[in-house]
Formats: structure tokens, C-alpha cells, sequence
């Protein structure tokens, strides 16, 4: 699962040292930006909203392995040699993508040596995220696997980013993120309610004692 990284540069940053080769795009909630084993020919920079990536296995078998947000990229992979992209992303909800062609992005990289600096930082933060999640996912048990999940959610620890309501993201998907069924999420985010570690109000509202049940052994 990746989530909110350290980011590269803002938006406007972005839009601007990226002189050509790129397209805004306008999204729709649940409008897909590109799918699982099409031609990968171009890096996407979220400027508003957020965006799911999941992938089926050869069986259908559907698994989100995380929820992107604003100023993260996805399908970078294109960069690396990779010919076909190995998820499927999906908007949210309405939002803004800036699409970047890979012969722009390489040009760019080559062109604006702090830019590649601070992209080749957020790829190491991603990559330090994703085996955080692997090491989550097999030694920790369901509960608390959800507990870091809306704490990760809720930028819990990220100085000047915490954002105690989490909005749009369904038990469900949280199930899918954590390996789990829709009924133990709902049976353990009614425990954590009742233990005041949540809250429902125009959201689901995060307090930072939910920490108690990461650390808890």
C-alpha cells in the first residue's frame, strides 16, 4: 500500500518544470486513468484528489494496494523499462491529473537536476513505505493492521499535515488494503468508536489515542 509521500515539488513547481509533453486532466470519481497490463507510456502527478491503485489476479480476484493523494505520481514504472502498467488506477473522486509523457519526464530529469533530486527522494520514501506495509501485513494482526491504516490515512506524525477526517474511503476498500473481510473492519471501527478512538461527524474523525492500538502488544 502507498500512500501520501513526501512529494517531489508543489503543483505549481511541477506544471512548471515540466515544459512540455504534458496534458491536465479533469477526473470523475471513478474514472480510470489507466489499467492493469496496458501499453505504460506515461507518468501521472495528482494536483487534487486521490487516486486507488488495485490489481486481479489471474483468478479476478480484486486487491487495493493503496490510495495515492495529492502531489504523488503513479505509473512510474514506464521509466524503469516496464512496458505494460502492473495496476489499475482509479480516481476516487473528482480531481486533477496532470499526464505526463515518459520522453517528457526523462527530458525533465535530465534537465532539472533538484527536481530529479527531489523525485529520486520521493520514489526511496515510497519504496521505505511499501516494505513498512509488507513487514504490517505479516506480523501484525487485522486490528491493528486498520488502526495503522487510518492513522496513515489521517497523516498522523507528518508535521503540519495531520487531516483528522477521513472521507471517501469505504470499509470495503479498507478491508481490501488490509487483507481482511468488510465485516471485521465494521466490527473493529465500532470497537474503536466505542473505546473514543473514533468518531463519526461529517467524516470519520481520527484521535491520535487510536496509536494505543498499534503499540499495544
Amino acid at each position: 500500500m502507498s500512500r501520501k509521500q513526501t512529494p517531489p515539488g508543489n503543483s505549481q513547481s511541477i506544471l512548471t518544470q515540466v515544459s512540455s509533453g504534458k496534458t491536465i486532466l479533469s477526473v470523475l470519481k471513478n474514472q480510470v486513468l489507466f489499467s492493469q497490463g496496458e501499453s505504460s507510456e506515461a507518468v501521472f502527478y495528482i494536483q487534487a484528489g486521490k487516486v486507488k491503485l488495485s490489481v486481479v489476479s489471474q483468478q479476478g480476484k480484486e486487491a487495493v494496494v493503496g490510495i495515492l493523494e495529492e502531489e504523488a505520481f503513479l505509473g512510474e514504472s514506464c521509466l524503469t523499462g516496464q512496458t505494460v502498467y502492473l495496476t489499475t488506477a482509479t480516481a476516487v473522486d473528482v480531481g486533477t491529473i496532470v499526464r505526463i509523457e515518459k520522453t517528457a519526464m526523462v527530458r525533465t530529469l535530465h534537465e532539472q537536476p533538484a527536481f530529479a533530486e527531489k523525485f529520486l527522494t520521493y520514489l526511496l520514501s515510497r519504496s521505505l513505505r511499501i516494505q513498512e506495509d509488507l513487514v504490517d501485513q505479516l506480523f501484525n494482526s487485522a486490528e491493528k493492521r486498520l488502526a495503522r491504516l487510518l492513522l496513515l490515512l489521517a497523516h498522523f506524525g507528518k508535521e503540519g499535515k495531520q487531516e483528522p477526517v477521513i472521507a471517501k474511503v469505504n470499509q470495503e476498500t479498507l478491508a481490501e488494503m488490509i487483507g481482511t473481510t468488510r465485516s471485521r473492519v465494521s466490527f473493529f471501527l465500532n470497537k474503536f468508536r466505542k473505546l473514543g478512538f473514533i468518531e463519526y461527524n461529517g467524516g470519520l474523525h481520527v484521535h491520535s489515542s487510536l496509536l494505543n492500538v498499534v503499540l499495544h502488544d
